[in-house]
């Protein structure tokens, strides 16, 4: 076979790349080609295996090791260490254990137990976590096995006559299993059909997906996509076109309208999904998702939720759908999310409580996850970036899903008592429970606004270190764009957000920003807002030094731009921050870049110094302003020569001739500056040089929880001058 036999998915296996990789590699290979197509399986879902001879560590003889992608991590990107290796002896054990218990069951307490039993078949000490899905590859004879997610198949799944649909696509070639979940019992029936059918090529899982296998990796691979191709071209035969969905019911509204109405409505939104734990949200606006969306068929499907279990365990039972069309307008828009989550919520909680069993879990946030809104499209929330993109991935995937089923017969959902003993699961709870705990700022967004250089560009590193999701702003697009890449490079792959025109969207964006101009300090707020769906701390570390002549006398328009910069930009700052905070109406921080010399009388720079006098006073009249929501501090850092744009070569050769400390002009610039910042170290009580981390790590504690009882304040980081203590 070759790419040219398939339409729906993409063939891409090598034999030149396959034939140079040995049995485990092969393996990494064919899940990385299988996860690379998200019309194959989302994102986090799906396993792959093989059974292999191996070399037994401590006997020396040839044993038979299952190797199959552990818990957690993801098919596209997965290497070796993601997959866990079990001997298929002692997992043959570990069946023979489960089939002699009077109690096995879907949902006895042996079921669960088996997971605990894994570690002791590991082989090699492999440290990865087996998946709950084990059995389903281990007790499948052939040596290959694919469990996968494909939309078009999962369509079939959740037909009302699927398994009549699997007889129709398939002849005899796949059977059919009624949903059941994921296990030792669901591996003993597949493995007990499979006995009986031995013709058999794969299982159409009943909600749930595909399940394929062969004796060579390269066919069980081909297997996989033909499987997938076939019911894909079943389903497109079968489309409705325009009529899918029942039709449009409501015009999707352009991107310029989308993103203006968004600006008010979004923070809004973010604040109220936010009020247990905050969230962050990914606009999601393709086509086929407005096309869905905007139909006469969407509160009707949207109210069944979806069928896959690893859709909802992302999606929640159902998504909001807001009955809202744009003519409305957007307080009316407001309003409807306003009552609607309050109904969501209510009617969590009643789900919750009507179907909890006496072991379960407390209730987790009721909030929903998915919010549909006619005209505009999915806004879809989770802890981080990548949280929420992959949340409107799956429910974008279950869109699909309903398209197909809904074209050939009738989309149904799982029941809500088997939806929520997924939801519930005390695996799923457990897993949960054995992730670290969040760092200080998860789940927030901080705006870095001079984070091109200097102490801007060490505040985004060490806010990002905390879990923030950084708006890196400066006057220099390229010089943000770099600091946004460099985080993004050491915290995460920068993603794309469909609909939003915002690129690169992950841990950090950059954007370009000029401060003394309200028109693109608004820009910047209205970036953020759809990258990340709100604002929650602001820190401003623009300023800017203006050399005087030789006199010692700086022109008027020199004040100017002193005063305009360092006052009025960081007045902007928060004035266009502040519309976001009080939309969201959840607490944030504001901390703006101060000096020592605000407080010390000096000569060469009283421009200067008269504006970072003027903005301590702005700190203070600005915390008395955005009280009680937001805290306003200042930070009051000494002369940082270091990595600053303020000192440049020539600025740092006039500073040393003024204080009389000797250089030659043939040396670097950084170690001019070296001089100069030892120059300064000895006139502070501590001797040492002021760096940028000093500063980076002031400006963090500010805006973080650790000062949360702390407003109006300027934080002094200057290695002690006594002529700037507190009067």
């Amino acid at each position: 076979m070759n790419a040219t036999d398939f339409k729906h998915v993409t063939y891409a296996w090598d034999d030149a790349v396959a034939a140079g990789l040995d049995p485990v590699a092969r393996l990494v290979y064919r899940s990385n080609l299988l996860g690379s197509d998200q019309r194959v399986t989302n994102t986090g879902g799906g396993n792959t295996s093989s059974k292999l001879p191996m070399r037994d560590p401590l006997s020396g003889d040839e044993v038979q090791v299952l190797w199959v992608k552990g818990s957690g991590g993801d098919l596209r990107t997965a290497g070796r260490e993601h997959f866990a290796s079990l001997y298929l002896d002692k997992l043959a054990q570990l069946r023979a254990r489960y089939e002699a218990a009077p109690e096995r069951g879907v949902k006895t307490s042996i079921e669960d137990e088996m997971v605990g039993m894994y570690p002791h078949a590991t082989f090699g000490l492999n440290p990865r976590a087996a998946s709950i899905d084990t059995p389903l590859h281990a007790f499948i004879p052939a040596k290959h096995v694919d469990h996968t997610h494909p939309n078009a198949v999962i369509a079939i799944a959740a037909a009302e006559d699927g398994e009549a649909l699997t007889r129709e696509i398939y002849g005899g070639e796949v059977g059919w299993v009624p949903w059941q979940r994921p296990g030792f019992d669901l591996g003993l029936v597949m493995a007990r059909l499979l006995r009986d059918n031995p013709e058999l090529k794969g299982f159409v899982m009943g909600q749930h997906g595909l399940i394929t296998w062969a004796d060579d990796d390269k066919a069980c691979y081909e297997r996989t996509l033909s499987l997938i191709e076939r019911a894909a071209r079943f389903l497109e035969a079968k489309d409705r076109g325009a009529q899918a969905f029942g039709g449009q019911k409501v015009a999707p509204l352009g991107e310029g309208e989308r993103a203006a109405l968004l600006q008010g409505v979004l923070p809004r939104l973010r604040g109220l999904v936010s009020k247990e734990n905050r969230m962050i949200a990914t606009l999601e606006a393709r086509p086929e998702v407005l096309e869905f969306v905007c139909s006469h068929d969407a509160p009707r499907l949207a109210e069944l939720g979806t069928s896959c279990p690893d859709h909802f365990l992302r999606t929640k039972i159902r998504p909001l759908y807001v009955d809202w069309r744009p003519e409305e307008g957007a307080g009316a828009l407001v309003a409807k999310l306003e009552a609607g989550l309050a109904h969501y919520r209510d009617r969590y909680a009643a789900y919750y409580e009507a179907r909890r069993r006496p072991d379960s879990p407390p209730m987790r946030d009721p909030n929903p996850t998915v919010v549909l809104i006619p005209g505009v499209g999915m806004l879809a929330f989770g802890k981080n970036k990548s949280e929420s993109r992959v949340t409107a991935e799956f429910y974008a995937s279950a869109v699909a899903v309903m398209r197909g089923a809904e074209a050939v017969s009738r989309y149904t959902a799982l029941p809500p008592q088997e939806a929520f003993d997924i939801e519930y699961w005390a695996l799923e709870e457990a897993k949960l429970r054995r992730m670290p705990p969040e760092r200080e700022f998860a789940r927030h967004v901080v705006v870095v606004v001079g984070a091109g250089s200097g102490i801007g560009r060490a505040t985004c590193e060490r806010v990002a270190l905390e879990g923030a999701h950084v708006v890196c702003a400066d006057l220099s697009a390229e010089a943000a764009e770099g600091a946004a890449r460099a985080l993004t490079d050491a915290h995460g792959v920068g993603i794309g957000v469909a609909g939003t025109g915002v690129s690169g969207c992950g841990p950090a964006i950059g954007a370009q920003v000029d401060v003394t101009d309200r028109e693109s300090v608004r820009r910047l707020f209205e970036r953020a807002v759809l990258a990340y769906g709100g604002v929650d701390a602001v820190i401003v570390t623009a300023g800017i030094f203006v050399t005087p002549d030789a006199q010692g006398r700086i022109p008027d328009e020199g004040w100017r731009r002193t005063f305009d910069v360092n006052v009025m930009g960081s007045y902007l700052v928060a004035d266009e921050a502040r519309r976001v905070w009080e939309a969201q109406g959840l607490r944030g921080s504001l901390v703006l870049t101060s000096s020592v010399n605000a407080a010390v009388v000096k000569t060469g720079s009283l421009a200067y110094d008269a504006s970072k006098a003027a903005l301590n006073h702005l700190v203070r009249e600005l915390a008395l302003e955005l009280a009680p929501l937001v805290r306003v501090n200042g930070l009051a850092p000494a002369t940082v020569v270091e990595g600053s744009s303020m000192f440049p070569r020539e600025r740092v050769k006039s500073s040393l001739t003024k204080y009389d400390v000797p250089f030659s002009d043939d040396e670097s610039t950084e170690a001019l500056r070296g001089k100069l910042a030892a120059f300064y170290a000895e006139r502070t009580l501590t001797k040492t040089p002021i760096t940028l981390a000093d500063q980076a790590e002031a400006a963090y504690l500010l805006a973080s929880a650790k000062l949360s009882k702390t407003t109006g304040q300027i934080l002094s980081v200057d290695g002690g001058l006594p002529e700037a203590f507190l009067r």
